[in-house]
């Protein structure tokens, strides 16, 4: 995974992580860079820091600290030498660059009648390294079909940061729209007209309007645009019969949603929360339960075994009824008793 933003960094910075064992660069999941600090690792929900002589330990004490021009380097190469051209991404606090790759920044913020309008004298930047694991929805899907309609059911995939929603997704769509449905029952089925709304450009890591990631052959994506327009963008030009979006939870995308969901198109979404409890407690999506948006929860979790699942029915989780405990992994699912179940390997923030 190194090899795929070994571009973006500065000589130094690279010779350095390039002393990191081969099995060690494939784990990656960030860099986190921050001037006159020690350098960070993460890599399968954990994180180290980085010697000199490429060694890892869990103490910052004698770690790596990037120096000030190599910070304004990495800056320079993130943003092809021009902040100007970036501005927007600066105003979101992230730059996502070829090959799905989110670069986040922490710095100074230039506020404009109390908004914030971009970042300066930034010091910090959290390279996160997106993966593509074909497959990785495989288990899932069954689980998720509709087989009135011959399709997905409308789906909400909750999960904290890197846990795999992104990588998920991106899996659900390009199976989707190939027509590879993992179940005996529906290997005859067509596959589906997908539309993704890509904000941040990690699902499908366009250049040029073009993915870089396999999304399917019948995928149609919106991306760098707002997901409350791209929705609407979408559902007027492109007649999507599924939509993918991620990390919702503004009311304006919940508006969006419930207008796919009543031209009857099954909408997959995601959105961070810790765990279905943290769900019930967010207004926006709770509101979408209880009316009924999405049919089936998806909760993510990282364990040891890799990324899990479990799907408990929407209306559960709206209705407040108490989830009971989850099974030990790898246990089948029940779709009145909930049990993380599936895994694979690899996945993306």
């Amino acid at each position: 995974m190194l090899a795929r933003v070994s571009h973006l960094l500065p000589l130094e910075l690279k010779t350095l992580l390039e002393r990191l064992p081969e099995p060690m660069q494939e784990q990656l999941e960030e860099i986190r860079i921050r001037e006159g600090r020690p350098l960070e690792i993460g890599f399968r929900g954990q994180s180290r820091f980085m010697m000199i002589d490429g060694t890892l330990r869990q103490a910052a004490d004698g770690a790596y600290k990037p120096s000030a021009d190599t910070c304004r380097k990495l800056l320079e190469r993130i943003t092809n030498y021009s902040l100007y051209a970036m501005e927007e991404e600066l105003r979101r606090g992230f730059i996502t660059v070829s090959g799905g790759h989110r670069i986040g920044l922490a710095g100074r913020t230039i506020l404009d009648s109390g908004a914030v309008r971009g970042i300066r004298d930034i010091g910090a930047f959290n390279i996160r390294v997106a993966r593509e694991v074909i497959g990785a929805s495989a288990l899932l899907l069954p689980k998720l079909i509709d087989r009135t309609r011959k399709t997905l059911h409308s789906t909400l995939i909750l999960a904290p940061p890197q846990q795999g929603k992104t990588t998920l997704v991106r899996d659900i769509a390009r199976s989707v729209s190939y027509g590879l449905w993992p179940t005996l029952e529906a290997s005859s089925w067509q596959g589906r007209k997908v539309g993704i709304v890509d904000e941040r450009s990690e699902i499908a890591a366009c250049v040029r309007g073009i993915p870089t990631f396999d999304v399917g052959p019948r995928t149609d994506v919106m991306d760098a645009c707002p997901k409350a327009e791209g929705m609407m963008m979408l559902l007027r030009s492109m007649s999507p019969e599924v939509m993918i979006i991620d990390e919702i939870g503004r009311p304006e995308d919940a508006e969006a949603i419930r207008e796919a969901s009543h031209a009857g198109i099954s909408v997959v979404a995601t959105a961070h929360a810790y765990d279905l409890q943290d769900a019930r407690g967010r207004p926006v999506l709770l509101k979408l339960l209880e009316e009924g948006a999405f049919t089936y929860v998806v909760e993510l979790k990282r364990t040891e075994q890799g990324i899990m699942h479990r799907v408990v029915p929407a209306e559960t989780v709206a209705d407040r009824t108490p989830v009971r405990e989850p099974k030990p992994p790898g246990r089948p699912l029940a779709d009145t008793a909930p049990a993380f179940s599936g895994r694979y390997r690899a996945g993306d923030p």
